[in-house]
């Protein structure tokens, strides 16, 4: 909540700063004049997935319901950023980001008694590669500090998939489809320091693509899709 309080304040400076005078250069006098720049960027995730319970009567017996819960990650990605004109800059953003999605399952009393080795959860792991695109958009400058928002859309591929596979034991696993396509959304601010540009950015990411491989096993016919939602704190560093 801290990061968000100051991304905030820091979006509200740069749309109320009415003068030339106020709003002076400080530190990279021309750094958002130059047509192209890079940079690194990391950051923490917490992801789930948007699912829906079956509609199936039957399996409605044995769940009450299944839920999907957010659980951490880690993102790293370069940044290719080129300027557009005053106010807009294209990126984009290649790199990989490790995700664990949980699964909740709520069994009814009387399957538990006879089933007494029901798992109540799963964890789904995926790696993906990314190729995001975005748009940003930069308010005015304030001194060292730039508020932005930024909207795109994104590629992920999971190297981890396990659509084609079971495990050793054979033990039902939920496969997911390796290819995901979302659209996202977010603000920051860039920070210029004497050397670098540093931002702090906050953005919510949202899959378009039901991800789910059918499979006759409880755990996976229990939902009848799930798509992937994710948000991302990222830190990134500009030169």
């Amino acid at each position: 909540m801290k990061h968000i309080g100051l991304i905030g304040l820091g979006v509200l400076i740069g749309l109320i700063c009415p003068a030339k005078g106020v709003c002076q250069i400080g530190n990279l006098g021309q750094f958002d004049s130059r047509l192209l720049h890079y940079g690194i960027q990391v950051g923490y995730t917490q992801s789930k997935f948007d699912l829906g319970f079956s509609q199936d009567d039957s399996l409605r017996r044995t769940l009450q319901g299944v839920t999907s819960y957010y659980a951490p990650g880690f993102h790293i990605a370069v940044i290719g950023d080129m300027r557009l004109g005053r106010w807009f800059n294209l990126r984009i953003l290649p790199g990989v980001t490790l995700v664990t999605r949980e699964i909740s399952y709520s069994w009814e009393k009387g399957y538990l008694e006879s089933h007494v080795i029901a798992e109540r959860s799963r964890n789904v792991e995926s790696v993906y590669g990314d190729i995001p695109i975005e748009l940003k958009f930069r308010a005015v400058r304030w001194t060292n500090f730039r508020p932005y928002l930024t909207a795109g859309a994104s590629y992920g591929f999971d190297f981890a998939s396990l659509r084609k596979n079971r495990n050793q034991t054979n033990q039902s696993i939920v496969r997911l489809e390796p290819s995901d396509l979302r659209y996202s959304f977010g603000v920051g601010f860039d920070v210029f320091l004497r050397y670098v540009k540093f931002a702090i950015e906050l953005k919510a990411t949202f899959g378009l693509v039901d991800l789910k491989v059918e499979d006759p096993d409880v755990y996976i016919s229990s939902f009848d899709g799930l798509k992937s939602r994710t948000f991302l704190l990222s830190f990134t560093f500009e030169g």
